[in-house]
């Protein structure tokens, strides 16, 4: 064992005398402490805010939509037809990719009770449409039943809409589609839902996809796009990319053009991610700034160390220690302050962590932020390199500060007092 290191061990953070720094140094830890907390629940909760908000784009919105080019006006030509996407998917190499597929038929729509209306989008969905996360979001009642002797008129609304119109489960309203005429139909609420996305759920009303082919006239295999789920919202690009190319491969116009317009949900909601993205940078912002209050931190608490211990590096020095020694001594030794801080600052922070995660007692304003209470996700592996990142800079913020004792003499510093 290196002789520094076995001094600093021996070495306690105070000298026992009546100028001690010990109150300065408990100071030092707790400021230390502080920034390790903020700097630990920052990433933690942006990194649950990100993963919450994308899981409930991921889930709202279809990861990828295959809907028509549209290069004529008429209505016809927004539409497609599932016989010519789905099958051809279902043998390209892009399968392997892909978890559900799915007809979907939106439409605008007025909602009107007796004494209210509302303007809606009617989304139309299939018997094969994914309902498991919307089933996790229902408030009251039930999923529209889907088989070929449902009642198709039955629907889901938001709980925000059932607020709004003073609705509730087993009302009927009435339904306006307006195209060249207006055409009526009768609806009736089996469910409601919450998904505390606000601009999801002001807007859309779930139901039978047969209601919206009923009203535009269209066979039962057309609808408004086909929306495609894949097994990993990792491969939702490379998929879009690989759906594309195989339909333009199959079905291009006799113009050489793509009959087919393939989004997928990233620049659909382009908004939403992007703002995402900027999250990170407000970490950045935090850890740099907490790291800049550490920094200050150890410095002063190393010179409080060094100052009480001038007789000692004087008489280190008549010893023959050199100075590059006598820094590593109170470096190991400031690092005891390092240490005591990281294991309460995570200790404290994942304890807080852990317990929003299972009891959420932090709440949050679900029309503002889109969800009831703060999330948490915790990533050890990036805990763990915060950890060394922060052990690595304070190591070297040390150093320069520490230089301080190449300018102590011998001869001055013994008699010290």
């Amino acid at each position: 064992m290196k002789y520094e290191l076995l001094i600093a061990r021996r070495l306690k953070l105070n000298a026992g005398q009546e100028r001690s720094s010990a109150p300065s140094l408990t100071v030092a830890v707790i400021g230390m402490v502080l920034a390790i907390i903020v700097m630990i629940l920052a990433i933690v909760i942006v990194t649950g805010f990100k993963h919450e908000i994308s899981n409930k784009i991921y889930n709202i919105d279809a990861h990828i939509k295959v809907g028509s080019m549209g290069y004529s006006a008429s209505t016809e030509y927004n539409c497609v037809d599932a016989r010519d996407i789905i099958p051809l998917l279902r043998q390209s190499p892009v399968a392997d990719s892909i978890a559900s597929m799915s007809l979907i038929a939106e439409k605008p729509a007025i909602f009107k009770t007796a004494g209210d209306f509302k303007g809606i989008i009617y989304k139309g969905c299939s018997p094969d449409y994914d309902w498991s996360y919307l089933d996790g979001c229902l408030t009251a009642g039930r999923l529209p039943e889907m088989s070929d002797t449902a009642n198709q008129s039955e629907i889901i609304i938001s709980q925000l809409m059932a607020t709004q119109l003073g609705l509730k489960v087993g009302d009927r309203v009435y339904t306006y589609f307006i195209d060249e005429k207006i055409k009526v139909r009768r609806s009736s609420i089996v469910g409601i839902f919450s998904t505390d996305f606000e601009e999801y759920d002001q807007v859309f009303v779930i139901g039978n996809l047969r209601a919206v082919q009923n009203v535009n006239g269209w066979n039962e295999h057309t609808g408004s796009y086909v929306g495609i789920n894949t097994t990993s919202t990792d491969l939702i690009d490379q998929a879009a990319y690989s759906v594309f190319a195989t339909l333009y491969e199959k079905q291009p116009d006799q113009f050489g053009r793509p009959l087919f317009n393939v989004t997928e949900t990233h620049s659909n909601n382009v908004a939403y991610f992007s703002w995402l993205g900027l999250l990170d940078m407000n970490v950045i912002i935090i850890i740099v700034l907490m790291s800049i209050v550490s920094a200050f931190t150890l410095i002063s608490a190393l010179l409080m160390i060094v100052l009480e211990r001038i007789n000692m590096i004087g008489l280190l020095k008549t010893l023959g220690a050199s100075n590059r020694s006598i820094r590593r001594i109170f470096i190991y030794l400031t690092q005891k302050l390092i240490f005591r801080a990281l294991i309460i600052g995570n200790v404290i922070s994942l304890g807080i962590a852990l317990l929003q995660q299972h009891f959420h007692f932090v709440k949050l304003d679900a029309a503002s932020y889109y969800m009831p209470y703060v999330p948490v996700e915790i990533d050890w592996g990036v805990i763990l390199l915060l950890n060394v990142a922060i052990l690595v800079i304070s190591y070297l913020t040390l150093i320069v500060p520490s230089l301080i004792i190449s300018s102590i003499k011998p001869s001055k510093s013994i008699n010290f007092e």
